[in-house]
């Protein structure tokens, strides 16, 4: 876009005459976010962003939902949409990026032999679903991935790299990086995890768990066929569990799995260290804690 932020502007206007609610981000580069409202404000979005040259084309995926899935929304504006933190060594997907694959394609490449499978995503998202036997690089964010596959180049040398995200937008930046690192055989999922689901014929086989989602839904179903299975535990129990909540103590207010009994049970509390911190707080306010 040659004015990201005249059309940081246009776009909110857009959003807020249509009651939408969610999450955007504009940079020179293009637009990435989620939004959420009643079917006739969605499809008038889509027509909007599919009639304006700067966005014709765009690639949309569509969920249904009982009601809003964000509270608000917000349009930001930032140097990328996202980033790698590269540098003086920064690139454009428009310029170098990695082979897309149907749904159809993925499937029948990843069951080869010299096929490896590389999860792009943060630790906290893969832990809640994931391709059966994909590299999961333990990163708190998307920046961290550069150095761990440095780090672990030897495991990735002479195989056909096949990495995946949420919705494919990640992997265009990264499956470019993985190029310019001299990986030669680099593929990315064509509308990441969740075209895979929807596919039609292909219903999401071999992806065990739920796709983690940026908004208030959390997760979504990706596997529709009868090996489906849940692969997250519970923090307390050890049991299986894809249920994300927040530690009760706002100070932690970390994410963690947790099943229903153990959620009534231990106060959502993630840790006893957290209980008994949160008592103390209250304490310290003079307010009683049963």
């Amino acid at each position: 876009m040659e004015d990201s932020e005249g059309y940081l502007v246009e776009h909110t206007e857009l959003c807020e005459a249509l009651q939408l609610r969610g999450r955007i981000l504009i940079a020179d580069e293009g637009l990435n976010g989620t939004v959420s409202g009643r079917l006739d404000m969605t499809e008038a979005y889509m027509q909007a962003l599919n009639t304006d040259p700067r966005t014709k084309g765009i690639q949309f995926k569509v969920d249904p939902a009982p009601g809003h899935a964000f509270p608000k929304l917000s349009i930001k504006r930032r140097n990328e949409v996202v980033t790698l933190d590269l540098g003086e060594d920064d690139f454009s997907p428009d310029e170098t990026t990695g082979k897309h694959l149907s749904p159809v394609q993925w499937r029948n490449l990843m069951s080869e032999d010299d096929t490896i499978l590389l999860d792009a995503r943060n630790q906290y998202e893969w832990e809640l679903g994931h391709f059966e036997g994909a590299l999961l690089p333990p990163v708190e964010n998307f920046r961290e991935l550069p150095d761990w596959v440095r780090e672990n180049r030897s495991r990735l040398e002479g195989k056909k790299i096949m990495t995946y995200c949420t919705g494919g937008i990640r992997c265009e930046k990264f499956s470019g990086f993985l190029l310019r690192e001299g990986f030669s055989d680099v593929y990315q999922l064509d509308g990441g995890i969740v075209s895979y689901g929807k596919e039609a014929g292909v219903e999401g086989e071999g992806f065990s768990g739920k796709c983690y989602v940026f908004d208030e839904r959390v997760a979504v179903e990706v596997n529709h066929t009868s090996g489906a299975k849940v692969v997250s535990l519970c923090q307390h129990c050890s049991g299986t569990s894809d249920r994300y909540v927040n530690c009760a103590w706002s100070r932690c207010n970390r994410q963690y799995f947790c099943c229903p009994t153990c959620d009534k049970d231990q106060r959502r509390f993630c840790s006893s260290v957290c209980a008994e911190a949160a008592i103390l707080s209250l304490a310290a306010m003079g307010i009683g804690c049963d």
